[in-house]
């Protein structure tokens, strides 16, 4: 399959690459010298990711913390900067190490360039990593 190179279907691929727990093939999906940012980031968690590679090692052992079953609310919007989307939605699944249930909400604002991720700013629910139990990445990691 080749990997699509508009925002909007880059980002649904990507989601689909999280379901499968295909954590290289979604960073791949990063331009070298992108960025993942996290503006609502509590004490402890990282705020800013600065290339690919600071991209990897976050999200590298994702799957071991978080069994992502569904996005099921997905909603895609068009910026007036054509490499630009704003992106609404949700996951949902099991924290791995206590089986609890988890639902996240997700605002992201993601820019593709050339076909790659270049900045990704992550508003997700800091609520949910301070519920008990809340073991997943990102936490002092």
């Amino acid at each position: 399959m080749t990997t699509p190179t508009a925002p909007a279907e880059l980002y649904r691929h990507g989601l689909r690459l999280l379901l499968d727990k295909d954590i290289p093939g979604w960073v791949d999906l990063w331009h070298e010298d992108g960025i993942l940012e996290f503006p609502f980031a509590p004490p402890g968690w990282p705020r800013r990711l600065e290339g690919r590679q600071a991209v990897a090692d976050y999200m590298r052992h994702y799957p071991d913390h978080v069994d992502l079953h569904d996005f099921p609310e997905v909603t895609v919007h068009q910026t007036t900067a054509p490499e630009t989307v704003v992106v609404e939605m949700r996951g949902v699944g099991r924290l791995v190490r206590t089986g609890s249930p988890f639902d996240m909400t997700y605002i992201a604002v993601v820019t593709v360039r050339e076909g790659l991720i270049t900045s990704y700013r992550d508003y997700w629910n800091p609520l949910v990593a301070q519920e008990p139990g809340a073991d997943f990445v990102g936490a002092n990691r």
